[in-house]
């Protein structure tokens, strides 16, 4: 595991992988805390989660610094991301018990319910664009339902795979809670068949995640998957034009653009489009790149130079099948993963801002007709995940987003978000299964019927 500064290219440090005997203690040592944990009262499992907050508060500098040497993020971003882990934690420590208490059903019997009872040891595949949320978002329903993980973050975000794993051990929680194992993305394969462990989710590529699906469906092991996106935002002729371009640019900027439902591509009806496209760009220029470490930056580096040449190709070929090039699009001649905001007009189907996932500070800009058009456009992506309508009129948003639009996540006027009191997923090549929310917290739980008779 190597950490790697992306704004410079240095070498932070190294970590070696865990060799085979060490991976089989820490599934031993899982194994044992579940047949205690699982059954740890709720009251206990709420003091717990309730001091992560507090630590996460505690810790908010440290923990952003870490976030920009670690993956480029601006310690503003950081911070905010720091922040809303807590508010996650506090979340599901308050409302594990409700959301997880039986539910009695009448019949003709004399007592029947539901109970939601936990399922053991759960492998958790995480990214790096979030290094603490992505992992937050999993870890605090699932160890509040009763739970235990093991943790194979991503290799480009040591230090805060480990961080996590001092968090909940500094927090009171038994060590086999929540654990770090360093290992390869070919040795997950070998966790996912070994017995101990019951389920996986993955916040990832959809490439990664059909690799999980299939050998978690072979094992038949119970999987979460949240993958790629290309989130359409529908803007329509009736529309603040200035507003949008507003929501625009932060949707497409937060994370510099690495967010699986940041917005990809903006699809705008003729009417309003030159008008749109002046504003978005315009709101893109002005957005303050620069390093991670300084408050007032708003973008930072991408994640990786790999990561970054790849955007480039996308932005290239996409100039080459037609696409008009509005700003940016130039690699910057210095080290580090670093990219430009970009703008790509006259997007359409067939070119790579259309058809892939952009993971990076580009927004592709789609002409549509009309709504209908648009609509069509929107959906025209084997994604759907996140998606939203930019208009003057909120009964036609909530039309459109809630019949029109095929996503997980569809929201009208504003900027598409995760949030602890919601279901987050998608469908399609977008993954299945569903974090946060009631429905989050019930993934990785036994939904057993009691019955009385």
């Amino acid at each position: 595991m190597r950490a790697i500064n992306p704004a410079t290219g240095g070498l932070i440090e190294e970590y070696p992988d865990h060799e085979t005997a060490e991976v089989e203690r820490r599934l031993a040592v899982a194994a044992d805390t579940f047949s205690r944990w699982g059954s740890a009262p709720f009251a206990e499992r709420r003091l717990r989660m309730q001091r992560v907050a507090q630590l996460l508060r505690e810790r908010s500098r440290d923990l952003s610094v870490l976030m920009a040497r670690e993956m480029g993020k601006p310690v503003r971003e950081g911070a905010a991301e720091i922040e809303k882990c807590a508010w996650a934690t506090e979340f599901f420590a308050e409302r594990a018990e409700s959301y997880l208490s039986d539910g009695i059903v009448a019949t003709d019997a004399k007592k029947s319910y539901v109970a939601y009872l936990p399922l053991g040891i759960v492998l958790a595949v995480m990214p790096w664009n979030f290094p603490f949320w992505q992992v937050i978002r999993f870890a605090a329903p699932a160890l509040m339902a009763g739970n235990v993980a093991l943790l194979k973050h991503a290799p480009s975000v040591p230090g805060c795979a480990l961080a996590l794993e001092t968090l909940f051990a500094d927090a009171g929680f038994p060590s086999g809670v929540l654990q770090v194992l360093f290992v390869d993305e070919s040795r997950v394969g070998e966790l996912i068949d070994d017995p101990r462990v019951v389920a996986v989710t993955l916040t990832g590529s959809t490439r990664a995640g059909r690799a999980v699906a299939s050998r978690a469906g072979h094992a038949l092991k119970k999987t979460v998957l949240e993958l790629g996106g290309s989130d359409a935002y529908v803007v329509l002729e009736d529309v603040d034009v200035a507003r949008a371009a507003s929501i625009g640019v932060a949707a497409r900027l937060i994370n510099a653009g690495q967010s699986c439902i940041a917005a990809k591509r903006f699809v705008v009806v003729d009417a309003v489009r030159a008008r749109f496209e002046e504003a978005f760009v315009d709101g893109m220029t002005r957005a303050i790149v620069g390093d991670p470490m300084d408050p007032q930056t708003e973008v930072g580096p991408l994640s990786r130079v790999e990561l970054r040449d790849a955007l480039h190709v996308q932005v290239t070929q996409s100039v080459e099948r037609g696409a008009t090039l509005l700003l940016g699009g130039v690699v910057p001649e210095k080290p580090g993963a670093w990219y430009p905001p970009t703008v790509l007009a006259d997007v359409v189907p067939g070119m790579p801002a259309f058809d892939e996932e952009v993971f990076g500070p580009v927004a592709a800009i789609v002409p549509a007709k009309d709504e209908t058009a648009a609509i069509r456009l929107a959906n025209a992506t084997s994604y759907g995940l996140g998606a939203a309508v930019l208009t003057g009129d909120d009964d036609r948003g909530e039309r459109i987003a809630r019949d029109g639009l095929a996503a997980g996540a569809c929201f009208v006027n504003a900027q598409v978000r995760s949030d602890p009191r919601l279901p987050f997923g998608g469908i399609r090549s977008s993954g299945y299964g569903r974090e946060l929310g009631a429905f989050g917290i019930r993934e990785f739980t036994n939904v057993k019927t009691v019955w009385i008779s």
